[in-house]
């Protein structure tokens, strides 16, 4: 189900399918296009008609080059043309493969990997300092159902909001979402020690309701969906940290906005400014606030 708003707006829409809804511009023409009528670039992808007219003025090096090393290249043009969604597919495999390790006797991967506001301070804990703890916490999870929920999430929304950003976006969305989980937790809580990915996959439910809010899509369903799981990081018994679900979905949300303001091909280097001044920002906010907790 839509709004009036969203089906009225064409910008919205593939313009070879009007049906198909996407958020991906041809980096050629700025039109909007689908998974599937992509066609990656050196300078992004581009539509079919842009890349029939490329090719129309290739000169004949450039065509005996293609015809050389043209079938080399095929298998990941397809990728990009089939809107797979490889980094979430990429995410799930690594997540998995750490717990796999997780189960190994004597390793000790999570105690390695996990999340706790003393090992940035190493002055006042007296514990190494580990800063690459504020993501690895991403990869390790608590048990079977932790991380069955979490990628069950991730491939839910993955297969959608990927497609609509891009590869590297959606990346980018995913680690600043669980930087920021684990920013919110040393903040509001400095005491306790995470797993999981659940910063991360929060920030995907963020991005997407903001993205599908300015879309004029019908996001009630998601609205209950991300309430009840906040909701349920304040039951007690249930030892979440709803503290990384809040600081996740916030960082989600500012994220998608600032691909919102910064859709088109010329402010792409402002995109990049942007989401590395929130990066940096989030980074500032753990440094700077969780010693004065610590030291109260």
């Amino acid at each position: 189900m839509t709004t009036p708003e969203f089906t009225s707006n064409r910008d919205n829409f593939c313009y070879r399918h009007p049906d198909r809804q996407s958020f991906v511009l041809c980096q050629r023409c700025m039109r909007t296009i689908c998974p599937e009528c992509q066609t990656q670039a050196a300078v992004g992808v581009i539509c079919p008609e842009c890349m029939k007219a490329e090719r129309s003025n290739r000169t004949p090096a450039q065509k005996r080059a293609q015809r050389q090393w043209g079938g080399r290249t095929r298998g990941s043009l397809t990728a990009v043309q089939s809107g797979k969604p490889i980094m979430t597919y990429a995410i799930m495999a690594t997540t998995a493969f750490v717990g796999l390790l997780q189960l190994i006797p004597g390793l000790d991967i999570t105690g390695l990997l996990l999340f706790h506001a003393a090992y940035l301070f190493p002055d006042l804990t007296g514990l190494p300092f580990q800063p690459w703890r504020l993501l690895t916490a991403m990869l390790v999870h608590s048990g079977i159902w932790h991380i069955g929920l979490n990628m069950l999430a991730l491939w839910m929304i993955g297969r959608s909001l990927e497609p609509m950003l891009g590869r590297w976006r959606f990346l980018a969305l995913y680690v600043l979402g669980g930087l920021g989980g684990s920013v919110a937790v040393a903040i509001i809580s400095p005491d306790t020690a995470t797993v999981g990915a659940s910063g991360a996959v929060f920030s995907l439910f963020g991005a997407l309701l903001v993205i599908g809010l300015h879309l004029g899509a019908n996001m009630t369903g998601l609205f209950v969906i991300l309430g009840i799981n906040l909701v349920i990081g304040f039951v007690p018994g249930f030892n979440i940290a709803w503290q990384a679900h809040v600081g996740g979905a916030a960082v989600g949300a500012l994220v998608g906005l600032i691909v919102l303001r910064t859709r088109r091909r010329e402010q792409r280097v402002w995109q990049i400014l942007l989401l590395i001044a929130l990066a940096v920002v989030l980074l500032a906010a753990v440094f700077i606030v969780p010693p004065l907790l610590l030291s109260a």
